[in-house]
């Protein structure tokens, strides 16, 4: 043959060949931006979805007002020696102990309608408990004996301006217990026993 006789080697013709491999490295990178893409197309898909089937959130809804009641104060006056009693809102609360505490409270801070309060202004209610047999026991701070000179009226007055407020207010009240400072005392001023519960007396107060 002639190349055999002129003692060369044939030459290979690679043209084909490299246009084919290229053609192959383009599909492979073709197919994988094609998967790849789709499936961050999928992701995106999957998350619109989701969003939009996602519960919208709650609006905010305005506190409620506090619960509050209605409550009887008695006071004095100044045109007689009989109780008198005025209205007044207070907070409701988790106990009638709780509400009797409050109620006290606004029976020190006196009157708003001119009345004459007959506990001392510097008055602490330190806590009020009610036994399952009707008994309130109203522990009072010391004040009410220091900071007040009673007389034999100013002090049933107070005694009973106390009493008759919890019996009016609270079903559970039968009869009111007076301490100060954790202790019974015999007197707030020398005139009245504290040594026994009172039961409320309402022919004191004005009709």
């Amino acid at each position: 043959m002639a190349n055999e006789t002129n003692g060369t080697t044939p030459k290979r013709n690679w043209g084909p060949a490299l246009v084919l491999a290229g053609l192959l490295v383009v599909l492979a990178v073709l197919a994988i931006v094609f998967f790849t893409g789709g499936e961050r197309e999928k992701v995106r898909r999957l998350a619109e979805v989701r969003e939009s089937k996602a519960p919208a959130p709650a609006p905010a809804q305005a506190a409620e007002p506090s619960a509050r009641r209605s409550v009887t104060l008695y006071f004095l006056s100044d045109a007689d020696d009989f109780l008198h009693g005025e209205s007044r809102e207070i907070a409701a609360g988790p106990s009638p102990a709780d509400e009797a505490e409050r109620t006290l409270a606004e029976l020190v801070k006196g009157s708003t309608g001119g009345l004459v309060s007959p506990l001392p202004p510097e008055t602490r209610v330190r806590q009020v408990f009610i036994t399952k047999e009707g008994t309130a026991y109203v522990d009072f701070g010391r004040e009410i004996m220091e900071k007040f000179s009673y007389g034999s009226t100013s002090e049933l007055a107070a005694v009973y301006a106390v009493v008759d407020t919890l019996a009016a207010n609270f079903k559970a009240v039968k009869k009111v217990a007076i301490l100060v400072e954790g202790a019974e005392k015999e007197t707030l001023g020398g005139h009245i026993d504290l040594t026994q519960a009172f039961l409320p007396d309402y022919s004191i107060v004005a009709k």
